[in-house]
């Protein structure tokens, strides 16, 4: 059997985003796969520009690498009680693109945030807008990484077994909803 394309998508645009860090655990959890973390960095959404210059090329290149995933991860901060701009951005643009690269695709989705409830409200609310797009989202273990900046050690990894136990068995849910 080939090894999986494991696609992740993290809510927050800084390198060390706590939001990152719980994508690069997942994958590890995940593995083996070929892991790509894809580029949220994207114009803002504008009908005007859509029209007069047709779908960006990092729109298309997103929307491509999510067709062409075996798999998909979603973390998602929370920011004012929802989902950021960024992620909310990438999925309107991606929903412009020709075909529905989500259409039953294997997602988990997780939330790393400040805030004692982890994200709780944002993921919420990310799988609410999943829904026009019909992916196969899993429904649980809930990943809501509390207190997000001090749950992972010097080395990026989660540092306690409190989370990765359910990571791992998420990300086991997913290789299996995978088909791998």
């Amino acid at each position: 059997m080939s090894q999986p394309t494991l696609l992740g998508l993290s809510g927050s645009l800084r390198q060390d985003a706590t939001n990152r860090k719980l994508l690069r655990e997942a994958a590890r959890l995940f593995d083996p796969a070929h892991f790509v973390e894809a580029d949220l960095n994207l114009p803002l959404y504008d009908g005007d520009l859509e029209e007069g210059e047709g779908i960006p090329a990092a729109v298309q290149s997103l929307a491509d690498q999510i067709a062409q995933a075996d798999a998909v991860i979603i973390s998602t901060p929370e920011y004012n009680k929802g989902p950021s701009g960024v992620l909310k951005n990438a999925l309107d643009w991606v929903s412009r693109t020709q075909g529905n690269p989500w259409a039953d695709k294997p997602v988990a989705v997780m939330s790393a945030a400040a805030g004692r409830a982890g994200g709780e409200r944002a993921q919420m609310i990310l799988r609410s807008f999943m829904v026009p797009f019909q992916p196969r989202i899993l429904q649980g273990p809930e990943i809501h990484l509390a207190n997000s900046s001090n749950e992972f050690d010097e080395h990026g990894k989660l540092a306690s077994d409190r989370y990765e136990k359910s990571l791992h068995k998420l990300m086991q849910k997913l290789r299996a909803e995978a088909g791998f």
